[in-house]
């Protein structure tokens, strides 16, 4: 185990901008000191795990170690592994100095700590929020952060129900399961599940526990192989109260499959999207947990990431915006971000309006085509249907939407949400209250509109709204159905003539929609839409139950191929495997990807050369991390069979002409040009369609407006459309 854990620290090292063994190779030059569990200037909660790296030369019991003076040596100690390692408490909020001193000289660190209430780095927290820890078994609030003392519970798996359940150490109960972890450590199947506050958001953690024995970060429990899994939410509703875990969907720890193993399983109540549509606050949610696993329970080896649907879009997100909190990724039902989906759903909203208002179009087909879906139940279904439960092209964008302020119809917890808050927005009762679009719910990152962008309700408030990326100015919706002879031009000038676009407040208005400058700048910049640069350092293995007649239809993991491809020249480190199996894909396929992707990341860990990550990432690639299908229960890996049984389509973008990527929100514009055309219009006809697009139609041969790379590791500390973070703290020489 000492082998296992020094290993898991030199993981954390690299996370925190360390390379690995630099601590130790330093130590003939002179003491250093490392802060552990974080980054030195991304420390929360008032607590950080710090070595002293000591020369060879050096008496640990010469050693002293202070905080602004305050001396902190009692808490520092020669470890089982060697190591001079100390738990540092009571940090004060802001920068703090941590100093070691030994034989012939110190060295000092400057700790930068922030409340366990958050925030970090997302900026402003999202207000108003209700908390809700006494619902959720913590007790009552201490303060407006939520916060409460963490509670602890024990549970054992049984050998007859197979079910987990309460333990109680004073009787241990007959039926009390086991199970050996992939280090070969056999062990009672006792679980322990801590649930907590932290940034607002109800965390969980489990693992493997003997209550008979101590744990501490320098020494846990053997039953724990130092791997984490982290299982992401589904849905994406702006939610604006405290949830716990497994509270929307189900999502919970209680993993069999990873616990069984050896792994922790945690996660936050911001790690599920249907309860917080903000991906850089789930980003800065996990970072915190993470942080107090390593400070609680040791050292972590590597993170894999799980979910599907707006899980998936976290996982993506956090890999390429936020590289070294995940090193796996499992996406399934998957999509690239909520903001090509989201010109999915209002795209479908306009199209439908239309199509419902026209009698040009009776043939269900031709709409479907224009769509680009496979059936026009991909729009009816929940992008855009008022008769469903769900309807995410109002839940998104409509700001007076108030159930989705709390979380909207997927998974809303009924019992504690009001039905129509008396803080939402209103443009006539309420216009300064609270808007329920994804925008406006991260205001801290997309900024609000400039004073020349005011519309009577800003004018009348004196304050813009959040900038808005939704636009569909030159798109000729219809463009690839016109071109194959599925629709005529008639219809095609049409339903461009008319379809429309979206107010700033969700209403329909007869001219297209134009996004905020502001607002497709942030949008790449920041990684809103998702450019997947970073993500070349991570395996992923997409699992895709096909799904073409709802909205998780199976173009989306191919737009994300394409992405990667378009950052990186290649899409090696993803591999799609697809089952018949709606939306999670096959329980077999589920279980060997999941053995896969450890297989995968444990070669990784192994492969000790300088070379980039991204480098080890493929060259570890096990010979089975293919693409695959399962046809009738059986795997195929010859895709041309897959792509005949299970083919993919695309969206009403897409259908306009747009890339497979499907990451342009905003395209670049070109002249109407007759000649482009391979289908005849009467001269009536191109009359409209100039009028139509008098400032020109969409061309794809050039880069969306405002596209460009991302930059990793923003902060909005500091005020919107964020910048990226500094270099970490380093150790200085002191005499």
């Amino acid at each position: 185990m000492k082998k296992l854990v020094v290993a898991a620290v030199a993981a954390v090292m690299m996370f925190v901008g360390v390379p690995a063994g630099a601590g130790h190779a330093a130590a003939a030059e002179g003491l250093q000191v490392q802060v552990l569990s974080n980054r030195a200037d991304l420390i929360s909660g008032g607590q950080a795990l710090v070595e002293v790296v000591l020369p060879a030369t050096t008496n640990p019991s010469k050693v002293q170690v202070d905080v602004d003076g305050r001396d902190v040596t009692s808490g520092f100690k020669v470890r089982p592994d060697g190591r001079f390692i100390g738990l540092v408490t009571g940090l004060k909020v802001g920068e703090s100095v941590l100093t070691a001193r030994g034989q012939g000289g110190g060295a000092r660190i400057t700790i930068t700590n922030h409340p366990i209430g958050g925030p970090v780095f997302a900026g402003p927290q999202v207000q108003p929020w209700t908390c809700a820890t006494e619902k959720h078994g913590l007790g009552p609030a201490l303060d407006a952060q939520c916060n409460a003392p963490a509670k602890f519970e024990l549970l054992y798996k049984s050998s007859v129900t197979g079910q987990f359940a309460a333990y109680d150490p004073a009787r241990p109960p007959v039926d009390l399961g086991y199970t050996t972890t992939d280090q070969g450590h056999r062990a009672p199947y006792i679980v322990r599940r801590e649930r907590g506050v932290m940034n607002r958001g109800i965390y969980d953690i489990a693992v493997l526990y003997d209550p008979t024995q101590p744990w501490q970060p320098w020494a846990p429990q053997p039953g724990w192989n130092h791997k984490l899994l982290v299982p992401f939410g589904g849905d994406c509703t702006p939610r604006h109260s405290q949830g716990a875990p497994e509270q929307v969907q189900g999502v919970s720890v209680l993993d069999d499959q990873a616990l069984s193993r050896g792994f922790a399983v945690a996660l936050s109540s911001l790690n599920i999207l249907g309860q917080n549509c903000n991906d850089v606050v789930s980003a800065e949610a996990l970072m915190m947990l993470k942080e107090h696993i390593v400070e609680s329970y040791g050292p972590i080896r590597y993170t894999i990431g799980s979910g599907g649907s707006g899980g998936s879009m976290q996982q993506h997100w956090i890999a390429s915006n936020y590289p070294g909190l995940l090193d796996g990724i499992q996406p399934s039902a998957s999509y690239p971000d909520v903001w090509e989906t989201v010109q999915e759903a209002e795209d479908c909203h306009l199209l439908d309006r239309y199509f419902d208002s026209s009698p040009l179009w009776a043939v269900t087909a031709q709409r479907a085509f224009v769509e680009g879906y496979a059936a026009e139940t991909v729009c009816r279904s929940l992008w855009d249907n008022p008769t469903g439960n769900a309807q995410y092209s109002k839940t998104w964008l409509d700001p007076d939407n108030g159930p989705g302020c709390l979380g909207g119809a997927l998974g809303a917890d009924s019992t504690s949400l009001e039905p129509n808050p008396p803080w939402v927005y209103d443009a006539q009762s309420n216009p300064t209250g609270t808007r329920c679009t994804l925008q406006d719910y991260s205001v801290s990152i997309w900024a609000r509109r400039p004073q020349e962008s005011w519309g009577p309700v800003e004018q009348q408030i004196g304050r813009g709204f959040a900038n808005r990326p939704f636009d569909n100015v030159g798109v000729q919706y219809g463009l690839q159905a016109l071109e194959s002879g599925e629709i005529l031009p008639e219809q095609f000038v049409d339903l461009n003539e008319h379809v429309g676009g979206l107010d700033i407040d969700w209403n329909w208005q007869p001219q297209r929609s134009e996004a905020d400058p502001a607002a497709l700048d942030i949008a790449y910049r920041s990684g809103r839409v998702t450019y997947p640069r970073e993500a070349a350092k991570v395996p992923i293995i997409d699992l895709r139950g096909t799904s073409n007649l709802e909205i998780h239809t199976d173009f989306h993991s191919y737009a994300m191929r394409q992405r990667l491809i378009q950052a990186n020249g290649h899409a090696d480190n993803q591999i799609i495997w697809t089952s018949a199996v709606p939306l999670l894909g096959d329980p077999i396929g589920n279980q060997a990807a999941f053995l896969l992707i450890d297989k995968w990341l444990a070669n990784i860990e192994a492969d000790t050369s300088t070379d980039p990550l991204e480098v080890k990432v493929l060259r570890n690639k096990p010979a089975e991390a293919v693409d695959a299908c399962w046809i009738a229960g059986k795997k195929v890996t010859d895709m041309n069979l897959c792509r005949a049984a299970f083919p993919y389509f695309g969206d009403p973008r897409i259908a306009a002409g747009g890339p497979l990527a499907d990451n342009v929100l905003k395209c670049q514009l070109k002249p109407v040009d007759r000649g482009d055309y391979t289908v005849d219009f009467t001269d009536s006809q191109w009359e409209r369609l100039q009028r139509t697009f008098s400032t020109g139609v969409c061309t794809y041969r050039r880069p969306g407006v405002g596209q460009q790379p991302s930059a990793p590791w923003m902060t909005f500390a500091d005020g919107p459309g964020g910048q990226p973070f500094g270099p970490a703290p380093e150790t200085r020489s002191v005499p």
